[in-house]
């Protein structure tokens, strides 16, 4: 490919970018194929196509009918489309003259690190309702994702023991039952304060001014869920991440993301008492952090989690029926226990 060709093929797909994944497909190949880039009888099918772009094989079928509706590939007996002008090829698209810009490579190298919190979340928050299936492939389909990206997700999902694969490589997540609850809060309880302790020398108090000021900004109940958890993660989770202890931080980690997803689970069984509760704990942690009394923050912290248990557990024990649309379409409720 010509300096000229390459510098083309990058404006266009920086340009489609923002365009559905099927397009930015057809135009790379549709660039390919006028300029006779690809070897002439080159098999093109949806699984090749995929894996090359790393996306599902949903897009790749779309941008193959339109290239073959422009006449450019065209069918044959065997199954797929080739490239006119030679005998049946099959092989490697790259080694026959594919060519991907880098502006299409660095998103998809990407892409599980973007889905992963939202997939991580949402599972989280349904968590309390019960018991669930988890499909790889409407979940590809959702994120217009390769089924191998969705894959690494839900492993990913699974290392962080919020969902579990059983004999039949199904995974499932749930139910969050009262025992479970509780043993993940005790896990907190003992490991948070020792994580914020060896946290504490890579502080910074302009951060932790940061974080209670949020805490100030939240005002009169009754506060946003998602402004709740935002307040949740600043103490417990960005206030722990420089604990240099590794396995110590990856155990806290472990119990944390079940639960603090409940601050949206939760949020309209909250009281007031609660949430003042919460916010005078958090904001006491900070005020000992920036009086560099860090024995004082552990105390506090450990104290926090103690009280905060009960309260949380009366409302999961009371957790009405699920409401509708809570749950995208790749997470199937299996049971109705909690």
């Amino acid at each position: 490919m010509t300096m000229a060709n390459g510098a083309e093929i990058e404006a266009a797909a920086t340009a489609v970018r923002s365009e559905p994944i099927y397009l930015t497909i057809y135009q790379v190949l549709r660039d390919h194929l006028e300029r006779g880039a690809l070897a002439p009888g080159l098999v093109l099918g949806q699984a090749n196509i995929a894996r090359a772009f790393n996306v599902s094989r949903i897009p790749a079928g779309i941008a193959l009918g339109r290239l073959l509706g422009d006449g450019l590939i065209h069918t044959f007996e065997g199954r797929g489309y080739i490239v006119p002008g030679g005998e049946p090829l099959r092989g490697d698209l790259f080694a026959a003259g594919l060519d991907l810009p880098h502006s299409l490579t660095v998103p998809v190298v990407n892409r599980r690190e973007q889905i992963y919190p939202e997939v991580e979340h949402a599972v989280a928050v349904c968590l309390a309702y019960g018991r669930f299936l988890l499909n790889e492939t409407a979940l590809a389909q959702h994120y217009d994702v390769s089924r191998t990206i969705a894959h690494e997700v839900l492993t990913q999902l699974e290392r962080s023991g919020v969902i579990e694969q059983d004999s039949n490589n199904r995974w499932y997540a749930g139910p969050l039952s009262a025992k479970v609850f509780r043993h993940h809060y005790d896990m907190r309880r003992l490991l948070e304060p020792e994580a914020l302790r060896q946290a504490y020398p890579f502080l910074e108090k302009e951060s932790l001014e940061e974080r209670r000021q949020r805490l100030v900004a939240l005002g009169p109940y009754p506060q946003a869920p998602e402004r709740l958890e935002r307040v949740e993660t600043d103490l417990h989770l960005d206030s722990l991440s420089g604990c240099p202890n590794t396995v110590l931080l990856a155990a806290v980690r472990r119990s944390q993301r079940v639960l603090i997803a409940t601050h949206s689970t939760f949020a309209n069984f909250r009281t007031e008492e609660e949430i003042s509760a919460m916010i005078s704990e958090h904001s006491r942690v900070y005020d000992a952090l920036l009086a560099d009394d860090i024995e004082g923050a552990c105390v506090v912290l450990a104290n926090h989690l103690r009280r905060a248990l009960d309260p949380n557990l009366k409302i999961l024990e009371r957790l009405p029926a699920m409401p509708a649309g809570l749950t995208p379409p790749y997470l199937i409720q299996v049971k109705s226990e909690r």
